[in-house]
């Protein structure tokens, strides 16, 4: 197990520069499967998400090169095996090679994946879209087996607006013959920069980023060069660090409008920012907080994979915020430890009452989950003494370099393997 150790109170100033989107990264890189020919991304993270990914594309015999922030992905050797329990559940991410492989084969098998515990997080809009569009769908002791004679278009629409869904329905419906239609499909940039990789390689998608998203079916995909766009949620939450203990923190390569709900309500807080065409600097943490209320919500509202870093900010804030988490039932397990380090918070059903500002003392924490573990990290940068962060490695999955990067910019922050 890895334990992250932090020594508060320090200043943090500098730059950091933001990696690739870790939720785009883990879509491309199954979708990198769909050519006939190689695929290139760039601007890849240094993660555990993405190692575990590689490892199944190892399981399927894909050729694949590794380089500094970047893949070269050629599955022209590829072969259409079984993803086992052990690789399936390595992380949330995984199921996107169900949809790479129904579109490419006809034919996926894999288990229920992994991920963070953070609610009930079913794949049955997944698997409703792969049966419009011809797929039969078969469930054996978490195994799926969804295969499909041909695969044609279909009219589908998402019950939620799913960002896995969208995606995955889109890597069936690229080599379907026919027109897709997705109605009320998710907005997110990531879903964007997935569907942009596949025009690249020739598919043809239109209105990605609105809630109407058409795929004319393609027989082939060829070779391509592609960008991994900034992750917006790294970047939200180390711009919630330089709220919390900054000064002229600067958060570079960054696309502000990913992060617009955040930098409002940092805004309205009181918080003094500088927001350039690709950076974000938080002027100064020594101001007074107002307290605020946020409601999660799907894209362009507040990401509900940065409320947890947020609630650390509203313990600083001055009166009484309330947090309200309208998309996972269990994200709020970083609470208990942040009343642990002296956080005055209330939870009741779905909404996080939090009075401050409070004080917080160092002591041993748990990181949960990934966001959790960002939450632990930001509270433990402002708290006095010393904090022990453990199961650091749901941190690892999500944050490139989290040590390297904080410590450039003056935290005491140590790893250890315990």
């Amino acid at each position: 197990m890895k334990i992250i150790e932090i020594e508060g109170e320090k200043n943090i100033t500098g730059t950091i520069r933001i990696s690739g989107a870790k939720n785009a990264t883990v879509a491309l890189i199954p979708a990198a499967i769909l050519t006939d020919e190689e695929a290139t991304i760039c601007n890849v993270p240094e993660i555990t998400d993405t190692e575990a990914l590689c490892d199944i594309l190892k399981l399927l015999n894909v050729n694949f090169k590794r380089s500094t922030e970047s893949i070269i992905v050629n599955p022209q050797e590829m072969i259409n095996t079984e993803i086992t329990e052990e690789f399936s559940k390595k992380l949330r991410a995984s199921y996107y090679f169900m949809g790479a492989l129904l579109g490419k084969y006809k034919k996926a098998v894999m288990y229920f994946p992994g991920g963070c515990s953070i609610g009930s997080r079913p794949i049955d809009l997944h698997l409703k879209g792969f049966e419009a569009l011809g797929a039969t769908v078969k469930n054996e002791n978490n195994k799926y087996i969804v295969e499909a004679k041909e695969l044609k278009g279909a009219n589908i629409y998402l019950d939620i607006a799913s960002v896995g869904a969208t995606i995955n329905i889109m890597l069936a419906a690229v080599r379907a013959k026919g027109t897709t239609i997705i109605d009320n499909a998710a907005k997110e940039p990531e879903i964007v920069n997935v569907a942009t990789f596949l025009n690249n390689m020739g598919a043809k998608i239109l209105g990605a980023g609105t809630s109407t998203i058409k795929i004319e079916g393609v027989e082939h995909l060829g070779k391509c060069f592609h960008e991994v766009i900034p992750d917006r949620i790294e970047a939200g939450t180390y711009i919630i660090i330089g709220a919390l203990c900054g000064h002229m923190l600067k958060v570079d390569n960054v696309i502000p409008e990913h992060v617009d709900s955040l930098l409002l309500k940092l805004e309205e807080m009181g918080v003094d920012l500088e927001i350039g065409k690709d950076y974000v600097t938080v002027i100064d943490s020594n101001k007074t907080l107002r307290a605020t209320n946020i409601k999660t919500a799907v894209y362009p509202g507040f990401a509900t994979d940065l409320q947890q870093p947020f609630t650390v900010l509203l313990t600083q804030a001055k009166g009484k915020s309330k947090i309200t988490e309208t998309i996972f039932e269990n994200r709020f397990m970083h609470i208990p430890y942040l009343k642990k380090l002296g956080a005055d918070i209330e939870l009741k059903n779905q909404t996080a009452t939090i009075l401050g500002p409070r004080d917080l003392k160092g002591t041993e924490v748990v990181a949960t989950d990934l966001r959790a573990g960002a939450a632990m990290v930001a509270a433990a940068l402002i708290a006095k003494g010393t904090t022990t962060i453990t199961n650091a490695e749901h941190i690892l999955r999500g944050y490139e370099q989290i040590v390297e990067k904080l410590t450039t910019v003056g935290a005491k922050i140590t790893i250890k393997e315990i």
